[in-house]
């Protein structure tokens, strides 16, 4: 069963950018809520406790910043 994964990001973040490369390069499909162009995605990640990007949501599971080693452990890649 795929994992269900959610990136908060900003057009301006470099990590950002890495994250989604690093899961496109896996084949890792991925659903982008972008705060700099949705006023709904930035006060959803507010809500969560959160003011920094990358935000990575794999099903129940939350990873903050871009850490490949822990989503290659979580999405067993």
């Amino acid at each position: 069963m795929k994992p269900m994964v959610t990136i908060y990001s900003s057009d301006t973040c470099p990590y950002c950018i890495a994250t989604k490369e690093y899961l496109k390069s896996n084949k890792i499909e991925f659903i982008e809520k972008n705060i700099t162009n949705s006023d709904i995605a930035r006060s959803e990640l507010m809500k969560m406790g959160y003011m920094s990007v990358p935000l990575i949501i794999i099903d129940d599971e939350i990873i903050e910043g871009f850490d490949q080693e822990k989503l290659a452990s979580i999405l067993n890649i």
